[in-house]
C-alpha cells in the first residue's frame, strides 16, 4: 500500500497512540484508571449554554447550512472586541476569523507562510500537533531549547534564524509545559520577529486559565501589530465546546484572504452551531467561566503541592491544564508512561512525544493533564505515586 512519505514518517498522534496502550495494558486489579493524558474538559457544557444549543438547531435554519468561510460576522465581531479589550488594543471584525478548532487556525496559518523546505522555530518541549503539522507540510522544524522555567531565550532563538525562517511559534500558557510567558518576554520575541521580518505566531488557547489577571501581553497596542503577530485562540477549553471544533486567527486582513482559501478547501465552514455556542458564552457566562479559572488555579496549587512532597520528583513547569515534571527513575519516559499505566492505573504521557528523538531532557519528564481530574483524583495520582516501584 502507497503511502506518502511525509504523512507516513509524522508521529503517531500522541493521545491516540496513549488509548492504544489501554486496548493493550490490564489495569492493576481493582485499580480504576485515572486517565491524566488529554489536554480536554472531561464534561460537556453548562445546561445553559447546551439549551442554547438545542434552541439553535431547533429555531435557526441557517445552522444548518453553509456559513461564511472566515466564521459568523457576530462572532467575529464581538471576538475583536474582547481582544481589543482585554489587551488594551484595538483589533478589527476583518482582523478575525473562524476556524474549526485551533488546530486548523495553526495549519491554515502556516499554509499562508510557510513552503516545503522552509522552517519554522519550535520551543522544545513542543505541542505535538504543531510538530506533526511542520513534518506533513514538509516544513523543517527547528527546535530551540528552554531554559530554567522552561521559558525560551530570544537570543537563542536569533541565533537559529536563517534564509529560510518564516516564523517564531509560542504557546503561553504553555502546552506542554504549563508556563505562562512574561508579557516583557513576548515583547522580546515580537520584536524579534520584526527586526528579522518574520512572523510570531502566538497560541493562546489557554489564556482564559491564566493565574495573572493583567494583559497577557500588549503587541495589540502596537498600531502595526498585524505585520507581526499571528494569534491564535480556542473557545473549547474555555466553554467546553471540544467537540464542536471553534478556534480563531487573528491576523491582517491580507492574510486572512489567504487563510479564506485554506480555509474553503478543507472545512468550507466553520461548525454553524459551534460558532453559535461560543458567542452564547461570551454573553452569558463570564462568571461560570470565572469560576472554572479558580477551579483550575486550585488544581494547580494542589499538584505543586503534591509533587513538593513527593521525594525525587521535580515540577519544571505547572499551569493551565498541566504539569510538567522531571521523573527519578532511570528509565526513559516513554517506557516509564507504559509501566504506571500498568501498575499504577495511570495514564500520561511521555516528555518523548513533545521533543526530537533523543532529546535527554524530554527522556526524563512526563506530561500530566491534571484538569482531568478533581481534587479527590489529585490526591488519588499522588497516593499512586508515592507507591509506584518501576
Amino acid at each position: 500500500m502507497r503511502i506518502a512519505d511525509r504523512i507516513g514518517a509524522t508521529m503517531p498522534p500522541p493521545v491516540m497512540e496513549a488509548r492504544r496502550w489501554l486496548a493493550e495494558t490490564a489495569l492493576p486489579e481493582g485499580m480504576a484508571l485515572l486517565n491524566l493524558s488529554q489536554a480536554a474538559p472531561v464534561a460537556p457544557p453548562p445546561e445553559g449554554l447546551r439549551r442554547a444549543i438545542a434552541e439553535a438547531a431547533l429555531s435557526e435554519d441557517g445552522a444548518h447550512l453553509y456559513g461564511p468561510v472566515l466564521g459568523l460576522p457576530m462572532l467575529r465581531e464581538r471576538l475583536a472586541a474582547e481582544i481589543s479589550a482585554l489587551y488594551g488594543g484595538q483589533v478589527a471584525a476583518a482582523e478575525v476569523a473562524i476556524t474549526a478548532g485551533c488546530n486548523q487556525a495553526f495549519c491554515a496559518t502556516l499554509a499562508t507562510l510557510a513552503d516545503a523546505g522552509d522552517e519554522v522555530i519550535l520551543p522544545v518541549p513542543w505541542y505535538f500537533n504543531h510538530k506533526m503539522w511542520l513534518d506533513m507540510a514538509g516544513v523543517r522544524a527547528v527546535p530551540l531549547a528552554t531554559g530554567p522555567g522552561l521559558l525560551p531565550d530570544p537570543e537563542a532563538a536569533a541565533a537559529l534564524i536563517g534564509p529560510r525562517t518564516r516564523a517564531i511559534v509560542l504557546v503561553t500558557p504553555n502546552n506542554p509545559g504549563g508556563v505562562e510567558y512574561p508579557p516583557a518576554l513576548i515583547a522580546e520575541f515580537a520584536a524579534l520577529a520584526r527586526a528579522h521580518g518574520i512572523a510570531l505566531i502566538l497560541d493562546e488557547t489557554y489564556r482564559d486559565f491564566l493565574a495573572a489577571s493583567d494583559a497577557p501581553h500588549g503587541l495589540f497596542a502596537e498600531p502595526d501589530w498585524a505585520e507581526v503577530l499571528i494569534h491564535l485562540y480556542s473557545f473549547s477549553k474555555a466553554y467546553r465546546l471540544t467537540g464542536h471544533r471553534v478556534g480563531a486567527i487573528a491576523a491582517h486582513p491580507t492574510r486572512l484572504a489567504e487563510v479564506e482559501k485554506f480555509l474553503d478547501t478543507v472545512s468550507i465552514c466553520p461548525n454553524q452551531l459551534g460558532q453559535r455556542a461560543a458567542l452564547w458564552g461570551m454573553g452569558n457566562l463570564r462568571q461560570w467561566l470565572a469560576g472554572e479559572r479558580a477551579e483550575i488555579l486550585a488544581r494547580r496549587t494542589a499538584v505543586e503541592a503534591g509533587f513538593a512532597a513527593l521525594p525525587g520528583w521535580e515540577v519544571l513547569g505547572a499551569g493551565a491544564y498541566f504539569a510538567y515534571v522531571r521523573h527519578p527513575f532511570e528509565m526513559a519516559s516513554d517506557a516509564l508512561a507504559r509501566r504506571l499505566l500498568a501498575r499504577a492505573g495511570l495514564l500520561v504521557l511521555p516528555g518523548t512525544m513533545f521533543a526530537p528523538e533523543g532529546d535527554a531532557a524530554a527522556a526524563g519528564a512526563l506530561r500530566i493533564a491534571f484538569a482531568n481530574a478533581d481534587r479527590a483524583g489529585i490526591a488519588t495520582l499522588f497516593e499512586r505515586l508515592a507507591g509506584f516501584r518501576p
